[in-house]
């Protein structure tokens, strides 16, 4: 088969805890990631010749190797070099259904299709954990965006323990379309006005990512229990982003009105969730908060929890 299109689901953060500083000037984390049915399409084709090309249909999207999709397939091609100078490069086509700048691992996640979709095409046999060991090197969301489901994060999210198969909660997604948040400039700020709580003894900093592995929220998870879930969810990030961005703040004040399970900012924003148990639910959480917002800005979504990554579309 000459080309293949892939569903590059994103992500959505249930637990971000900064720890502290790590030598390599990232922070040290530990976060739980879920998987969530909303996705972009990824399609990758053999072109015969030498050369990468990318194409998205979203305008913010570059289609240089300022895109992580195109960086991935420069990786495959230097890491691969007989393969490629046998089989030549790739066409990638992005249709984007993600947010951009959104804290969804909208980028991450088409660089993990466009791995595993030249895995294929190439025929190479790597693992998920090959594939993940590649996309360390290309950013800390890309190994978990490979496989997907449930899995606790820590380093600085690229290494990754994964979980049993969470209970397929709805999500209701809530973004301003014209608002994004640097995630540089959100850790950046975190350091400034909290770097005096960081844990900077390496025997505390292992027995703060031991103690998420036996936490309330894992145990919530493993014992399928949706209202425990919701009440810990939890963001350090928040702490900078809600008072530098007003609308995000009141974003996530509207949604907590409407009693869903719990309600979150995922990743560095502006991406507000949140939680119900089915998809009724959700879908009346969504109208409620079309009503009361009445914000032509503002982008809804109506998705769920999946226990996958990274898979072939029909």
């Amino acid at each position: 088969m000459h080309a293949y299109t892939l569903a590059a689901p994103a992500k959505i953060n249930l637990h971000l805890e900064i720890i502290g500083d790590r030598p390599d000037g990232f922070h040290e984390l530990v976060m739980i990631l879920q998987t969530v049915a909303l996705c972009d399409r990824v399609t990758l084709r053999a072109i015969g010749s030498q050369v990468i090309r990318v194409q998205c249909n979203h305008p913010l999207v570059p289609n240089d190797e300022n895109n992580l999709a195109y960086r991935a397939a420069k990786l495959m091609c230097t890491q691969f070099p007989k393969v490629f100078n046998q089989f030549g490069g790739v066409e990638i086509i992005v249709d984007k259904a993600i947010p951009v700048g959104a804290g969804l691992a909208g980028g991450s996640t088409n660089a993990a299709a466009v791995l595993v979709g030249m895995n294929l095409l190439w025929n190479l046999g790597l693992t998920h954990g090959d594939l993940q060991d590649l996309g360390a090197t290309l950013g800390s969301d890309v190994p978990f965006c490979v496989t997907g489901g449930t899995a606790i994060a820590t380093g600085r999210g690229e290494r990754l323990d994964f979980l049993p198969k969470a209970d397929a909660l709805w999500v209701v997604l809530a973004k301003y379309r014209s608002l994004s948040v640097s995630t540089v400039w959100a850790y950046q700020t975190y350091r400034q006005q909290f770097s005096d709580t960081y844990i900077s003894d390496v025997a505390k900093v292992g027995d703060r990512q031991t103690q998420l592995h036996s936490g309330p929220l894992v145990s919530a998870l493993i014992h399928h229990d949706p209202q425990s879930i919701g009440d810990l969810v939890y963001n350090d990030l928040e702490k900078v982003v809600l008072p530098a961005h007003d609308k995000v703040a009141h974003l996530k004040a509207e949604m907590q009105k409407l009693n869903p399970l719990g309600v979150m900012m995922s990743g560095s924003g502006p991406t507000v969730f949140a939680l119900t148990e089915d998809q009724a639910q959700a879908e009346t959480l969504k109208r409620s908060l079309e009503s009361a917002m009445s914000d032509d800005n503002l982008d809804l979504w109506v998705t769920q929890f999946i226990p996958q990554g990274i898979y072939m579309m029909e």
